[in-house]
């Protein structure tokens, strides 16, 4: 399983970016992909996922939105309204199996920068 995230880039606050995540490789449906980021001197956190149609952080719920393209692999991360906040590595994970049991692969991670 091989995960390439793309997209990221230098915004000004209140601008918009979409992030990209092309899977290939064993990967037995792309709902299984989320979305994480990781700021400077903080944990990763979850941003959005597919669970219940959609879910996601209440930092980005009502800005963000995940929605995928089955027929090419890819899930996509739509970004509105960006904060200063918002600056992280953003990272796709996928999770294989129930539970993630057959493990979890990662993408190499896109950086969004939201400053003026």
């Amino acid at each position: 399983v091989q995960l390439q995230a793309s997209g990221g880039g230098l915004v000004q606050p209140g601008g918009s970016l979409r992030l990209s995540c092309a899977a290939s490789g064993s990967i037995f449906g792309v709902n299984a992909i989320s979305w994480f980021r990781q700021a400077p001197g903080k944990q990763r956190e979850l941003v959005a996922d597919f669970g219940s149609g959609g879910s996601y952080a209440d930092s980005v719920k009502g800005r963000f939105t995940i929605s995928r393209d089955n027929a090419k692999n890819t899930v996509y991360l739509q970004m509105n309204s960006l904060k200063s906040e918002d600056t992280a590595v953003y990272y796709c994970r996928y999770c294989s199996g129930n539970w993630c049991s057959g493990g979890n692969y990662w993408g190499q991670g896109t950086q969004v920068t939201v400053s003026s």
